[in-house]
């Protein structure tokens, strides 16, 4: 009885539309990893970018928010490099599902904010405005938890020993769609 069950909760879970995510109200928590390296053999590199975001929907598919960026590389006998940021961000999901997945759907990030560059030992470094754009897919595993990939150009214009430093990023994300107070109480008024 308990596997019937559970395969009843898993098809119905299973059985929603992306949209209910990205209504007006909702709010998006998670985070983006990118540039993860561990090297095993020398120089032994090791290299992680962390983005934590949280936005809040102002209208269905439209998202504000904020970011924070932070990463380091390092490596043996070579300049440790580390990375900052922390501004705003926004995003744009297309208007329907992806008939080929589902539960998908395309958006375009773009970021604005303050961040740095910089490179130990007299490397390179800028530190100013930090800037970013591009498209992404998410797709979404339950009604409130969304898997991404997202490729983004970063450009990072400023101060330091470069006035402009940029580089394209293909990144891996955990999203975590949770309902406003005017959803919550649509749902309680669904259920009633």
């Amino acid at each position: 009885m308990k596997k019937i069950t559970l395969l009843f909760v898993l098809l119905a879970g299973l059985k929603f539309s992306a949209s209910a995510q990205i209504q007006k109200g909702n709010v998006l928590m998670g985070g983006n990893l990118a540039n993860l390296n561990l090297g095993l053999d020398d120089p032994k590199v090791f290299s992680f970018d962390l983005t934590p975001k949280a936005a809040w929907f102002i209208q269905d598919n439209v998202a504000l928010g904020a970011y924070a960026n932070l990463g380091i590389q390092t490596a043996k006998g070579t300049p440790t490099t580390t990375n900052y940021g922390v501004g705003a961000l926004g995003r744009y999901y297309t208007g329907k599902d992806v008939e080929v997945l589902r539960h998908g759907r395309f958006f375009a990030e773009a970021t604005a904010g303050l961040g740095g560059r910089n490179v130990s030992d007299g490397g390179g470094s800028t530190n100013g405005l930090d800037i970013s754009v591009g498209p992404g897919f998410a797709y979404f595993i339950t009604p409130s938890i969304g898997l991404e990939t997202l490729l983004k150009y970063n450009g990072l214009a400023g101060f330091g020993n470069q006035s402009y430093q940029s580089n394209l990023n293909l990144s891996f994300g955990f999203q975590i769609y949770l309902p406003g107070r005017s959803t919550a109480r649509k749902v309680e008024g669904d259920v009633r």
